[in-house]
Order: structure tokens, then sequence, then C-alpha cells
């Protein structure tokens, strides 16, 4: 199967046409690809932070509130993997939270070395009064799609995470 190309100058003319894609070609469209996906993540990535740090809170452990909000009391294990995170980063997120009365451990009763995260009274209220402005403010931010569009994306960058994720030397986290 040959495809008729002239490496992105307009269409073939007699003697200049290229019969398949070049290594540096794909290349640079792989680095290309990776730079506008970057930059569009800093730019809805930078509305996220903004709305958060109105709250005194970190990404982070704004993550802990929305997954324990949306999902009920998690094991740590469940939200490290949830949050993609290490096991000492959950560890110092939740003691962080539980510090400002906004979640608590519970032991695990199946397993005495595991425990459970979940909401306070203090957090729950907290999560619930400033989730809904958060999710309007992404959706905000990636208003410049439509739906179909979003759809989509979704299922290509999906495709693309799981397929750089079975990939030998690179981290292990999944989207």
């Amino acid at each position: 199967m040959s495809t008729e190309l002239n490496a992105g100058r307009g269409p073939a003319r007699a003697g200049r046409t290229v019969t398949a894609v070049t290594r540096s070609e794909e290349q640079a469209l792989a680095l290309k690809l990776w730079v506008v996906l970057s930059r569009a993540y800093a730019a809805v990535a930078g509305h996220a932070r903004a709305d958060i740090a109105r709250h005194g809170l970190t990404v982070a452990e704004f993550g802990v509130l929305e997954a324990l909000h949306h999902k009920g009391p998690l094991l740590l294990g469940e939200v490290q993997r949830k949050l993609l995170v290490s096991s000492g980063g959950i560890t110092y997120l939740v003691d962080r939270l539980e510090k400002r009365g906004l979640v608590e451990r519970r032991a695990c009763p199946r397993d005495r070395r595991a425990s459970y995260a979940a909401l306070t009274q203090e957090g729950k209220t907290l999560i619930r009064r400033i989730f809904p402005d958060h999710a309007r403010r992404i959706e905000r931010a990636l208003s410049g799609l439509k739906r179909r569009e979003k759809e989509e994306a979704i299922r290509l960058l999906r495709r693309l995470g799981h397929a750089a994720a079975g990939l030998e030397g690179g981290d292990s986290t999944t989207p």
C-alpha cells in the first residue's frame, strides 16, 4: 500500500512524490503531538490549580477529597492508585488532610495492616461546597471542543495512554 505524500509541502508534483513517511517525519510528528498535548494540559491544569488554590488546597489534596467524595471511604492504596502518587505521598497527603479535620483514617476490619481514608463531616461540607464550581470551571476550560470532539479526544487519549503504558522502559502509571 503506497501513500502519496509530499512531506507537508502541499500537493505532490511529478518527480517529487514520496511513497512512505520517513522515520524522521514520524519522529517530528510524535514530538509535535507531545508538545501540543503538554501545552493543552498545562493550560487546562492552570485553571484547575488556580481554582483549587482559592480554597487553600493543593491539587493532590483536592484529588483525595474528590475521590472520597465520589467513591466513599477507600483503602489508602486505592486512593494512591487513583491519584498516581507514591505510598509515601498518600500517607503525607492523608496526614495533612487529617490535621485539617477533613479526612480521617479508619481501620480495615479484614486486614490490620490496611486503613481506609474517609471524609469527616467537615471534609464532606467543604467538597460539596467547592466541587460544583470547580466542575464548571473545568467545563469552561475545555469549552474549545464540541461534545463529539471531547468524546473522540477521550477515546484517542485513552488508546494512546494504554499503548504507552504497555511499552517497556516507561512509568507503570496509566491514565
